[in-house]
């Protein structure tokens, strides 16, 4: 096995590999925005996607970046943001998750993803996925240990068709442990007449999410992850609906 310095990718990540915003914030809040962006180096060539398939959702949580932005500035909130596309390691995936580093997405296969060797996976893990929770656990650290309140929200979007079903659903609110929390934010949600639920349209599973069951409920802190149909998030008024929707209730 080559070792990662010998990586077919050395120097190609050349980018942080996440954006910090307000880390003296106050607030006892912690945003994360794992899949807040679609950047793909030039060298890789879209991982050998079309131009229209590397700008689509399965590169990233379309709008999600543009609420968490939202949420940062109504809150002064901390936002932890990733600056790199899913497709080449998904930052809520344990490292070793089978779709860490995805060969499909839905209905595309991605060609730049097959028949990696361990020296790049691992690479990758270096560059883009390591920084990014590292600096999670530092900011956790940080204000755990002068005896601050947190909680970390990671926000995220769907689609509103999967497989061909359309998705009645326009928000859902993810949890494992932190169910009063979750509750009190889906009855906020639920007050608007929005469809809402909870575990929907994913549920959190320790075993392939890495931010709420690592980050959150290992930790004993509030932890949820929020869902918003990403056709409700395409223009500016749309997100400052769902900033007003949410902030009261993070």
């Amino acid at each position: 096995m080559r070792a990662c310095t010998e990586s077919a990718e050395l120097g190609f990540y050349t980018e942080p590999a996440y954006t910090l915003s307000r880390e003296a914030s106050g607030h006892p809040l912690i945003l994360v925005c794992e899949h807040a962006s679609r950047f793909i180096p030039a060298k890789l060539n879209d991982l050998g996607l079309s131009h229209e398939a590397a700008r689509e959702h399965i590169a990233w949580d379309i709008g999600a970046l543009a609420l968490a932005e939202g949420l940062s500035e109504a809150l002064g909130a901390t936002l932890l943001a990733a600056n790199y596309s899913r497709l080449l390691i998904d930052l809520n995936r344990p490292r070793h998750a089978p779709d860490s580093i995805p060969l499909q997405s839905e209905i595309y296969q991605v060609p730049g993803n097959r028949d990696l060797d361990e020296a790049t996976r691992e690479y990758r893990r270096h560059c883009l996925f390591k920084p990014f929770h590292t600096r999670l656990q530092t900011l956790i650290d940080a204000r755990v240990a002068q005896g601050r309140p947190v909680r970390v929200v990671g926000i995220h979007s769907f689609t509103p068709i999967y497989y061909g079903q359309p998705r009645a659903l326009e928000a859902g609110v993810l949890y494992g442990q932190a169910g009063e929390y979750a509750q009190r934010v889906i009855d906020g949600l639920s007050r608007h007449p929005l469809k809402v639920a909870g575990n929907q349209p994913y549920k959190v599973d320790p075993l392939g999410d890495m931010t709420v069951p690592v980050h959150g409920d290992a930790r004993g802190l509030e932890s949820v992850l929020i869902e918003v149909r990403n056709d409700l998030l395409r223009t500016p008024e749309d997100i400052g609906r769902w900033t007003d929707y949410l902030a009261p209730l993070l």
